[in-house]
């Protein structure tokens, strides 16, 4: 998949409505792996750092499992992020967004993933994989439409009386504009509902952690050249001023990330 396979109406509904779902990006196969991989993450950090505000969600997960790496290299999300953001794009952050039996989550409240908001621009876009069904039982995804045209959050009352909900599939992708107005909802069922979310932005921004530093070369391998991208490998800092004059093929920042 490339840019240029993207259907046109694909755009206007991420430009009118602030997001998009494509159907069946993952197979059965990279749902069941991706799933172990991040239980053994929220069970590990769990066991490490149990009273944090965001208990349950794991960080960083691209460090957290080679599946959840090769995400990145995705045909279908590096379409989509280079069409509806940048060709140079890079991931801000990678985490999980569970949502456990009987509650909600961090994401529960009624937010937006980009602070900022400059009309007509996109800064940053979110994706979320869901690797469990999204149904309005288990906590499906409120959102408000249209609100990513609009500068402030609107009340809780506002939000929650015209708020719609993304019913989305395991194994789907959905991309939206990070200044859509969303929150998750409560899990009513017996059963744990996952998800994996990335927020991409432009390359000039910077990163919530230093991840071309933080990765190991292990993970490295695993990454494709869009991978690698995403993880930041071409906007690099020079640490000298030797770095700084090597010649464009081997700078670490490399050249036209705008």
């Amino acid at each position: 998949m490339n840019e240029k396979s993207i259907d046109a109406s694909f755009i206007r509904s991420f430009d009118e409505d602030g997001f998009l779902i494509v159907r069946s990006v993952l197979d059965e196969g990279s749902i069941k792996i991706l799933r172990e991989e991040l239980e053994t993450a929220i069970e590990e950090d769990l066991i490490a750092r149990p009273e944090t505000f965001d208990a349950g969600m794991v960080h960083n997960c691209m460090f957290r499992g080679k599946e959840m790496a090769r995400l990145l290299n995705h045909a279908a999300l590096n379409a989509y992020a280079k069409s509806l953001l940048s060709e140079h794009c890079i991931v801000y952050a990678y985490q999980s967004s569970s949502l456990f039996p009987g509650s909600g989550n961090y994401g529960s409240r009624i937010h937006v993933d980009c602070p900022r908001f400059i009309e007509g621009y996109v800064s940053n876009i979110g994706v979320i994989f869901p690797l469990d069904d999204f149904t309005e039982q288990n906590g499906a995804t409120f959102y408000l439409p249209k609100s990513h045209l609009r500068p402030s959050l609107p009340g809780e009352d506002e939000f929650f009386e015209n708020a719609q909900r993304i019913p989305a599939r395991k194994g789907d992708m959905i991309v939206f504009n990070a200044r859509l107005v969303h929150a998750a909802g409560e899990n009513l069922t017996d059963k744990v509902r996952h998800s994996l979310t990335i927020n991409l932005c432009r390359p000039y921004m910077r990163q919530r952690f230093d991840f071309a530093r933080m990765i190991s070369k292990e993970t490295l391998d695993v990454l494709n050249d869009d991978g690698k991208r995403m993880i930041g490998m071409n906007v690099r800092m020079p640490s000298s001023l030797e770095e700084f004059y090597l010649p464009s093929d081997q700078r670490p920042y490399k050249p036209g990330q705008e």
